[in-house]
C-alpha cells in the first residue's frame, strides 16, 4: 500500500523557515515523482514544486522559487521541502502526493494527510 506521511508544520513568524518532511513507504521510491501541494481556506489547491526521483530534476511555482527548496533522500525514502522568507500568504495544509513515473507532469494518484503551516506576520 502507498503510503505518504507529512510531518514537520508549525506556527512560526513572517520571515522563519520550516522544512517540511514526507516519509514514503509501500513502493519503489526511485521509480515516482513526488510533489508538494497546498491548500489555503477558501482557495484552491496550488503545486508548488516536484522533485524526479529517478533523475532528480526539479520544478518550481513562480511564487516559491528562490524561497523553497525540494530535495530527496532516496536511502530515507523522504522528501523534504525547506521553506525559507515564510509570508503570512504561505500559511496553508501541506500535502505531499506520488506519481509512478520519472515526469512531474500529470496527476498524482497518492496523497498524504497535510501538514498543517501557519505563518504569523
Amino acid at each position: 500500500e502507498v503510503q505518504l506521511v507529512e510531518s514537520g508544520g508549525g506556527l512560526v513568524q513572517a520571515g522563519g523557515s520550516l522544512r517540511l518532511s514526507c516519509a514514503a513507504s509501500g513502493f519503489t521510491f526511485a521509480d515516482y515523482a513526488i510533489g508538494w501541494f497546498r491548500q489555503a481556506p477558501g482557495k484552491e489547491r496550488e503545486g508548488l514544486s516536484c522533485i524526479s526521483n529517478s533523475d532528480g530534476s526539479t520544478t518550481y511555482v513562480d511564487s516559491v522559487k528562490g524561497r523553497f527548496t525540494i530535495s530527496s533522500d532516496n536511502a530515507k525514502n523522504t522528501v523534504y521541502l525547506q521553506m525559507n522568507s515564510l509570508k503570512a500568504d504561505d500559511t496553508a495544509v501541506y500535502y505531499c502526493a506520488g506519481r509512478r513515473g520519472p515526469s512531474c507532469h500529470g496527476g498524482f494518484g497518492s496523497w498524504g494527510q497535510g501538514t498543517q503551516v501557519t505563518v504569523s506576520s
